[in-house]
């Protein structure tokens, strides 16, 4: 949604109130450009595949990269890809504290979590010594496929849920002392996906990463991005995006850049 400024007497997009938070040297809200992000989807112990997939991506213009950490071995092999490529790396974290830990430590510019997944408290505390130390900023990465049992049992899998689900751990974090958060809140449904970012736009300044999770293979997938990343993006809400396709990633950016073009923020 926009807020009308009487004394400017025009709308003010979202994405120029949110905090400014940096992925490495990039810039995500408080009015800056809208990054172009991607997923690796080599193993991330494979160091050679994943390198050479992320030079392709940012030849194509990508500009933060998200690596997936399924285990150790992923994890420690995080410090190789970091040195070796241009744009900033993301560690996507599930389940396991540690490997978020053993990320930050390999140098990544971004840790991702699910609250869904981390509960334990002093867990949660544990990682977020560890970015606060390194400067690593935290997305909280709710997805509609693993909303907390309690906000799940009490609300389903919807918008309000995903924006629950995020709140809660806006929460835990700020008492924590840390404000260097992305939000996002991801469903298959293009429409609960818009509905949810529009509840969290209201509901809080932090940098939304927006995004149609499982949005499917080329034909339909830049159809369903479009519409749900579009429709925000022309709202003024959304401060960085993927475009998650079943396919090869470098597709993602493609779409990307189609989508930014057609809203006038290339």
């Amino acid at each position: 949604m926009k807020s009308f400024d009487e004394k400017k007497n025009a709308y003010e997009p979202a994405r120029f109130r949110t905090r400014r938070v940096y992925v490495g040297n990039v810039a995500i809200g408080a009015g800056a450009s809208v990054p172009v992000q991607s997923m690796t989807n080599a193993p991330t112990a494979s160091v050679k595949k994943v390198v050479d997939q992320i030079k392709r991506l940012e030849d194509a213009g990508c500009q933060i990269i998200r690596a997936g950490v399924p285990d150790e071995k992923a994890a420690r092999s995080l410090g190789r890809i970091r040195k070796a490529i241009k744009i900033p790396l993301v560690a996507d974290i599930h389940f396991n504290y540690r490997l978020a830990l053993i990320a930050a430590s390999e140098g990544v510019d971004k840790l991702r979590l699910n609250p869904g997944n981390i509960k334990n408290p002093d867990h949660i505390a544990a990682v977020v010594e560890s970015a606060r130390a390194r400067n690593i900023p935290i997305r909280i990465g709710v997805n509609s496929g693993s909303i907390p049992r309690e906000i799940a049992e009490k609300l389903g899998a919807g918008p309000r849920a995903l924006v629950e689900s995020a709140l809660g751990e806006i929460r835990l974090l700020e008492d924590l002392n840390f404000f260097d958060i992305v939000v996002s809140l991801k469903s298959s449904s293009p429409q609960d996906t818009i509905t949810a970012y529009r509840m969290i736009s209201q509901a809080c300044a932090y940098p939304l990463h927006l995004g149609v999770t499982e949005a499917g293979i080329l034909e339909t997938g830049e159809i369903r991005s479009a519409v749900g990343i579009g429709t925000l993006l022309a709202e003024g809400i959304g401060d960085t995006f993927r475009v998650s396709l079943t396919d090869d990633p470098v597709k993602e950016i493609g779409v990307a850049k189609e989508i930014k073009k057609a809203l006038g923020l290339e």
